[in-house]
C-alpha cells in the first residue's frame, strides 16, 4: 500500500506519535506533508499531489477535516489530541491498528459531505458544517432559509449552521440539534442564538437544496469546517446541498453509538 501522512505539528504528541507510525509502516511507501518533511529532512507533498491508498493523520479532528478537504484517500486518524471524535486510534492503540490495515483487517465507513456555494463561488467540501454568521460582534442577522424552494425558517440570529450527519455531534450540537446517526441520509439546519425560542433546529433530507439569504444585506462571513473562510456582502444567495464525493473513514468494528459514549458522553454529564 502507498500511504500519505498529515501532522498536526503543534500538538506536542504529534511528532513523536508520527515517527512511530513511519517505523510501524517500514517497508511501505509513505508520502510525507511538507511540514513533517522538513522535520526529518526529507522531500514533502502538499495534500492535493498525494496519489495514495490511504491518509494517515496524526492529530485531532481538524487534521482529519484539512486532509478531507484537499484528498479524496480513505482517512486513518491517529488521535494525538483531546477528543478526537473522528479518529479510530489513539497512542495505546496505535500498533493494533497499524497492524490491522496492513492486514486488510478493517472497513471503510462512508459519510456525506456538505457543499457550500456563495454567490456562485463553489467552496471546499465541509465534512462537519459550514457557517453563516455575522460579520461583526453582537450583531445580529435577518436569515430566510429555504429548502427546495420552500420557506423553511424566517429568523433573525447570529448565524445559520448547516451540518452533515458527522457534524452534528459537532458546533450543531451545542446549538440544541440532535445527534444523527451518519448511516442516516441527512442534514440539519440550526439557527444561532435566535431571536424567538420559538426557532428551532430543522432535519431535512441529505437530497435536499437548502438556500439562506440575508434580509436587508449587511457583512457576513461563510466558515467551512473552521478551515476556510469567505467574507460576503450579504447580498449573496448562499447554498448547500450533499456533495458529490463522499469521505471514506477506515472502521475496526467500533460502532456510532460505541464512540459517543466514549468520546461524548462524559463531557455531556
Amino acid at each position: 500500500m502507498r500511504f500519505g501522512m498529515s501532522v498536526n505539528m503543534n500538538i506536542p504528541d504529534a511528532p513523536r506519535m508520527a515517527k512511530r507510525t513511519l517505523d510501524l509502516l517500514k517497508g511501505h511507501e509513505v508520502l510525507l506533508e511538507k511540514e513533517m518533511a522538513e522535520r526529518f529532512k526529507t522531500k514533502g507533498l502538499r495534500l492535493e499531489e498525494m496519489e495514495v491508498d490511504m491518509m494517515v493523520t496524526v492529530g485531532g479532528d481538524g487534521t482529519i477535516l484539512r486532509a478531507l478537504q484537499h484528498n479524496k484517500a480513505p482517512i486513518l486518524g491517529i488521535n494525538a489530541g483531546d477528543l478526537g471524535f473522528l479518529t479510530v486510534a489513539s497512542e495505546e492503540e496505535l500498533e493494533e491498528a497499524i497492524d490491522n490495515v496492513l492486514h486488510g483487517n478493517y472497513e471503510l465507513e462512508e459519510r456525506i459531505k456538505l457543499q457550500t456555494t456563495v454567490g456562485g463561488k463553489r467552496m471546499l467540501d465541509a465534512m462537519n458544517e459550514a457557517v453563516l454568521h455575522t460579520a461583526h460582534v453582537a450583531k445580529i442577522r435577518h436569515f430566510q432559509v429555504f429548502v427546495d424552494g420552500e420557506m423553511a425558517m424566517n429568523v433573525r440570529a447570529d448565524g445559520i449552521v448547516v451540518a452533515t450527519p458527522t457534524g452534528s455531534t459537532c458546533y450543531a450540537m451545542s446549538l440544541g440539534a440532535p445527534l444523527i446517526d451518519p448511516r442516516v441520509e441527512a442534514l440539519v439546519i440550526a439557527p444561532m442564538a435566535p431571536f424567538k425560542f420559538s426557532a428551532r433546529p430543522v432535519v431535512v433530507p441529505a437530497s435536499s437544496r437548502i438556500t439562506v439569504q440575508v434580509v436587508r444585506p449587511k457583512e457576513c462571513v461563510v466558515v467551512v469546517d473552521g478551515q476556510q473562510e469567505l467574507l460576503m456582502a450579504g447580498n449573496e444567495t448562499v447554498e448547500f446541498k450533499a456533495a458529490p464525493d463522499r469521505a471514506r473513514f477506515v472502521s475496526f468494528g467500533k460502532g456510532f453509538y460505541a464512540r459517543t459514549r466514549e468520546k461524548l458522553m462524559g463531557t455531556l454529564c
